[in-house]
């Protein structure tokens, strides 16, 4: 005889884990632990061996569990056990199974009734099992016997307190009918660890064992010391069943029978008995399984919206489809088009927040290296002055100008502008190496398909060259345009009068914005000095258009420094063996110190793109790097320098008129520099792969071995395939529970005051004479509240719950006919008994007293 309802949530918890299974995780259900919790023979072995529906439990009079019992079901085809401390031996007897559990208790307690706290781990596989874990815990008790120790009552208290104080574990709390329910040792222990009782059971035993003439109608109708989730009686076998080998299923049918037959408890029979007790605790595992699986669908609805990205791909590959390799050409080449043009042009449906796009990348090349490049080049102020003077004497010749050669201008404007074609020709190669980088970041997603990623990455790239030759000559067309014709009518051009008028003014350092503060970039930069001067450290730099400072950190409240920018250069420092950053210097080109007794100061960034943009920040600011061509050590005489006052004034002139056109140019440049890229080279490219490039790939071979996948990519899409499809099924299956299992919801709150919180040691009430018309307001008073002190002798024994003789309940007295309808108040269900333990003289603690109908009542 199993557990039938147990039975029927099988197949809907194994269909959940196969289909867990199938997409390789655990349906992780965390059901909850059931622990028996009650006095020394209660019955707490046999409400457990009842819920499994098997008999495999040591049994007897006094304390026969002495260590705690931790038995797991699994749900498994074959029905056996194994405990852990006989791994690998396999028991199908289970009358073999209980000779083992009473073997291992003697073996680490001895059989003299001692106890221990390690407990015996039984597993048991059967088919008609959940995956549950079940603790028969020892009974409390009060006083020591044989080989059990003082404190035995404090010990068994602390060993069932590691078990039931886990918010998983329900309690099912068992007390005999024939014992004081108020002094319930099992409802005392519960109420500490579940004050709101949404997870304890009473459980009352023994109802056939009880008086004549008495009953426990009022507790198992949560009437009289109410719970929340309220009581259930079950009759369990005796000693005398077990040992004629009664069968459980004809003790459940004899169980079945009293509470049919029983006058007391005919109207609630099919809330009482094993059957209902399983119920019971089935449906609360049903609760907590519908409880759970929000979490898991939740869980599963995650990975499938993850996964659908990805299985997007594979939707149009179908082995039935003839035309799927062409639909999956044209849609590839048409998705690679479009993620090209995204991460040129950007997008704003998918931000890569990562690292910068392709687009991004060359705006970077466009707007910071390049100027840099153009700037890094063209200023170089002493070997500038050298060759302007060099002109205007060889133009002379032998005569001895009067006036400032025109000829000499444009000779050092134009060997000044054929320097711009390497900077020029260096952003083509950047922006190249770019635009082949982006191309094949898009042809990641042809991975399933190698040989066409390998076609489309090479068409695109000989494409990609072909227009670089062509934007290469592009450019150097427009260096040749500027230097066919010197345009000196430019409208920005200052002039010959202009010029000379510069010349009486000194020269400063160019300062964009001057006489504002200007903010132009912040952020943190290593200084890298000696060690002997403090070592490498971080701070917070501030790039204004006048100074350089930085600070401790970027709330920048304590200034470590500040360096005026005037007479600044930056030079480039080649990195160290071990150092992974870049380094630049800034120097002062009049050879004094920068930074204490430092000529130069270093400093470090962790990329390349930082440092590029630290540079043309400084540009910016008027900071220009050093030239980085060495003057060779005979470049000139001495005497070369040494000019007269009109050369001077001449050489002058012409400077700030090549430093007016070249600044033209430069402007002309940098504008057109980008225009044509963009138009030759990468406007080109994306109507290329747009228009062209299908045809490219028709041409180049053979479209079925184009479009052959890679056997890992193969069992990668069937793999990806079959886990979305496990998983829609598995959401499935998951609303199929939620659809055939109802959630009962938790009973209302109750009274439950009368369980007392005390230490486990219920204190004895002293008795005191006073009469005994005292009981009854404790019963029908108006206020709940403690139970006062019982200050009648005449009752020497603890009453019964209730009794079909008594109209009020076991603690009342009256004169009405035992037979009558009891009168019980039906809006005060939870009234406190009197204080119980003091009625139980020392010589009699088990034996019920049976109050007699004719004992006079309060009203005489």
């Amino acid at each position: 005889m199993g557990n039938r309802g147990m039975e029927d949530l099988i197949p809907l918890i194994n269909k959940l884990q196969d289909a867990f299974s199938s997409i390789g995780q655990s349906c992780n259900l965390d059901l909850p632990q059931i622990a028996v919790v009650g006095g020394q023979s209660a019955g707490k072995s046999s409400v457990l061996e009842n819920f499994v529906g098997r008999d495999f439990l040591p049994r007897g009079s006094g304390i026969v569990t002495r260590r705690p019992l931790i038995l797991q079901l699994v749900n498994n085809k074959a029905e056996y056990a194994e405990f852990l401390h006989c791994k690998g031996k396999k028991f199908v007897d289970f009358d073999e199974v209980r000779q083992e559990i009473e073997a291992e208790t003697d073996r680490i307690t001895g059989s003299n009734k001692g106890i221990s706290p390690v407990p015996i781990n039984l597993r048991v596989y059967s088919p008609h099992v959940l995956n549950l874990t079940l603790i028969d815990l020892p009974g409390m008790t009060k006083i020591a016997v044989g080989d059990q120790p003082a404190d035995i009552e404090h010990q068994i208290r602390d060993m069932i307190m590691q078990f039931i104080t886990r918010e998983s574990c329900l309690i099912l709390a068992v007390t005999p009918a024939n014992t004081d329910l108020a002094n319930s040792d099992a409802l005392k222990v519960a109420k500490e660890v579940d004050p709101q009782g949404l997870r304890t059971i009473g459980v009352i035993t023994k109802l056939d064992l009880m008086d004549e003439g008495t009953d426990a109608r009022d507790i198992l109708e949560n009437k009289l010391l109410p719970l929340r989730r309220g009581y259930i009686g079950v009759v369990n076998r005796s000693q005398k069943d077990i040992d004629g080998r009664k069968d459980i299923r004809a003790a459940l049918a004899a169980e079945r029978k009293f509470f049919l037959s029983h006058p007391s408890y005919r109207h609630m029979a099919e809330k009482m008995g094993t059957s209902h007790l399983q119920k019971t605790l089935n449906q609360q595992l049903t609760n907590h399984i519908r409880d759970t699986l929000p979490g898991l669908r939740s869980k599963l609805q995650s990975q499938l919206l993850s996964l659908e990205k990805e299985v997007e791909e594979y939707k149009n590959f179908r082995p039935d489809d003839p035309t799927r390799k062409t639909k999956a050409l044209l849609q590839m080449v048409q998705q690679f088009g479009v993620d090209f043009e995204k991460r040129i042009e950007g997008s704003g449906d998918q931000v890569d927040t990562a690292e910068l796009s392709g687009g991004a990348r060359i705006n970077r090349i466009f707007h910071e290296r390049f100027p840099f490049e153009l700037v890094k080049i063209v200023f170089d102020e002493k070997e500038l002055r050298r060759e302007i003077s060099h002109a205007i004497k060889n133009v002379h010749g032998v005569r001895t100008g009067l006036f400032t050669p025109d000829l000499a201008f444009e000779a050092i404007v134009k060997k000044q502008i054929i320097k711009l074609k390497e900077p020029c020709l260096k952003c083509i190669d950047l922006v190249i190496q770019e635009l082949i980088n982006t191309v094949r970041q898009c042809t990641n997603k042809l991975g399933s398909f190698p040989r066409l990623r390998e076609e489309t990455e090479r068409i695109v790239t000989t494409y990609v060259r072909e227009r670089e030759g062509k934007t290469k000559d592009q450019v150097l067309l427009l260096i040749d345009v500027e230097l066919s014709y010197i345009n000196t009518n430019h409208e920005d051009f200052i002039g010959f009068a202009n010029a000379q008028q510069r010349n009486t003014v000194s020269k400063k350092r160019a300062v964009p914005n001057q006489g504002e503060i200007l903010v132009i970039r912040k952020g943190w930069l290593t200084l890298n000095i000696s060690i002997m001067k403090g070592g490498s450290k971080d701070y917070w730099f501030v790039l204004t258009a006048e100074s350089l400072s930085w600070y401790k950190d970027e709330e920048e409240k304590e200034k470590k420094y500040m360096l005026p920018l005037d007479n600044l250069k930056l030079r480039d420092v080649e990195k160290g063996f071990m150092s992974t950053k870049h380094i630049f210097a800034i120097f002062n080109t009049e050879q004094r110190n920068v930074y204490k007794d430092l000529r130069q100061i270093d400093l470090a960034c962790d990329a390349q793109e930082d440092m590029d943009s630290w540079k043309a920040s400084f540009l910016r600011a008027g900071v220009y790097p050093e030239k980085d061509q060495v003057e060779p050590e005979d470049a000139a005489p001495a005497d070369s320098f040494s000019m007269d006052p009109q050369l001077e004034r001449q050489v002058e002139t012409i400077r700030n008129l090549v430093d007016s056109y070249i600044g033209i140019v430069n402007k002309t440049i940098r504008d057109l520099m980008p225009k044509t890229i963009m138009h030759l080279m990468i406007n080109n490219a994306k109507d290329f792969i747009h228009s062209e490039l299908l045809a490219y790939l028709y041409s180049s071979g053979d479209q079925n071995s184009l479009m052959e996948e890679s056997a890992d990519q193969a069992q990668r899409r069937e793999e990806m395939l079959r886990m979305y499809h496990a998983i829609k099924e598995a959401l499935s299956l998951i609303g199929d529970i939620s659809t055939s299992t109802v959630s009962t919801p938790v009973p209302p709150p109750v009274n439950d005051t009368w369980v007392p919180e005390t230490s486990p040691t219920p204190q004895r009430r002293p008795a005191t004479s006073a009469p005994p018309p005292s009981r009854p307001p404790a019963v029908r008073g108006s206020a709940p509240g403690p139970p006062p002190l019982n200050p009648t002798p005449l009752f020497g024994a603890p009453p019964i719950p209730s009794r079909p003789g008594q109209p009020m309940n076991a603690f009342g007295n009256s004169n009405q006919d035992p037979f009558s309808a009891p009168p019980q108040i039906p809006s005060r269900p939870a009234r406190i008994p009197p204080g119980i333990p003091s009625r139980r003289p020392p010589g009699a603690p088990n034996r019920p007293t049976i109050i007699r109908p004719a004992e006079p009542s309060l009203l005489d």
